[in-house]
This record gives structure tokens, sequence and C-alpha cells, in this order.
């Protein structure tokens, strides 16, 4: 694990990568090419995002947080102020869709800066 600043100066923290979709390598602000897609490559310092599998693990996780939280509010607000539907409609609607698609750039940016400061990789059978 590198210690020593040379091998880790110009790269950001954790939490500065996944909040603004840097490059775990550079600090570029180009890790997605889409809302919650990833870019092929950086095009400041040529890291190659196709190698990391992020998987599918924070969109499960997120949904069911998410959809909890959502869930409880829309409860607490129908049993204390009674709004008709279309208040649930236009309000709860675009918060769970911002709340997933920012969750799930932040989420997925954070395992893929943790899989490059470990150097993850395909597991391999050792031959014996």
């Amino acid at each position: 694990m590198p210690t020593d600043n040379q091998q880790t100066k110009g790269q950001p923290g954790s939490a500065e990568a996944a909040l603004f979709g840097l490059c775990p390598q550079c600090g570029a602000k180009s890790l997605f090419g889409g809302l919650t897609k990833f870019a092929d490559k950086c095009p400041a310092c040529g890291l190659d995002y196709t190698k990391f599998n992020v998987g599918d693990g924070p969109a499960a996780f997120l949904t069911l947080i998410i959809g909890a939280l959502v869930a409880t509010c829309a409860i607490l607000l129908e049993l204390k102020f009674h709004p008709p539907f279309w208040v649930h409609v236009l309000l709860w609607v675009p918060i769970t869709s911002g709340a997933v698609i920012l969750g799930l750039r932040a989420a997925k940016a954070w395992l893929l800066g943790a899989e490059f400061r470990r150097g993850a990789g395909q597991g391999r059978v050792k031959d014996e």
C-alpha cells in the first residue's frame, strides 16, 4: 500500500472523488460518461475505467435504503397533513429519482476508487 507522498500526489480522497466523480489516479472530473455510466477512460491520465468491476451492489443497497426512507417520510406526511395523492406524486417521485441517481453515482465512484487504491483485480487460481 503506497504511503509515500510522491505515489499519492494528485490523487483525491475517497469522499471527494465519490461526490464529484473524480478520477482516482489524477483527480480529473472525468469518471462518468453519463448519469450513472462510467466513461471508458480518463482523458487526462488515460486510466482505463473498464478494468474495474463495481457490479450491481450499490444499486440494490441504495434501492432498499432510499425506498425505506421515502416510504417512511411519505407515511409520516400522510398521517400528519393528509395531502391529496397528487402532492405525494409531485413530491416523492423527483425526490426518489434524485436520491437514487446521486446516491448511485457516489456509491459507484467510491467503490471504483476503493478498487483502484487497493489494486483489486480479477481472482486467479494458483497452479499447484
